[in-house]
C-alpha cells in the first residue's frame, strides 16, 4: 500500500528535523518503505510516498519524530491503478 504523508513542521523545528535527520536517519521500522519526498521552499511541509504492507508501522515512524512534526497519512493509489479501477466501472 502507497501513502502520502504530509508533514507539517512545527513552528521554528524545521532545522530541528534536518539536524535529527543528519543524526539518526529516517528512523523508519523494517517494512516502511521511503520512496521519494518534495519540500516546500518555506520549510513548512513535506511531502513523502511511503510504501508499506502493515499501516502500523507508519505509527512506530511517526512516534519518532511527532515532537517536530504534525502528520497527516493519506493512503493512496497509482495513477495507472485509478485508471484500472475506473475503466472497470464503466
Amino acid at each position: 500500500m502507497l501513502y502520502m504523508v504530509i508533514e507539517r513542521f512545527k513552528p521554528g523545528c524545521a532545522e530541528a528535523v534536518y539536524r535529527r535527520f543528519g543524526e539518526r536517519g529516517r528512523m523508519a521500522p523494517e517494512g516502511l518503505r521511503y520512496l521519494s519526498s518534495w519540500v516546500d521552499f518555506e520549510f513548512a511541509r513535506c511531502f513523502q510516498v511511503m510504501e508499506a504492507d502493515d499501516e502500523t508501522l507508519l505509527a512506530a515512524w511517526i512516534a519518532h519524530w511527532d515532537d517536530l512534526v504534525e502528520f497527516e497519512v493519506v493512503p493512496v493509489r497509482t495513477s495507472s491503478e485509478a485508471a484500472t479501477v475506473m475503466a472497470g466501472r464503466r
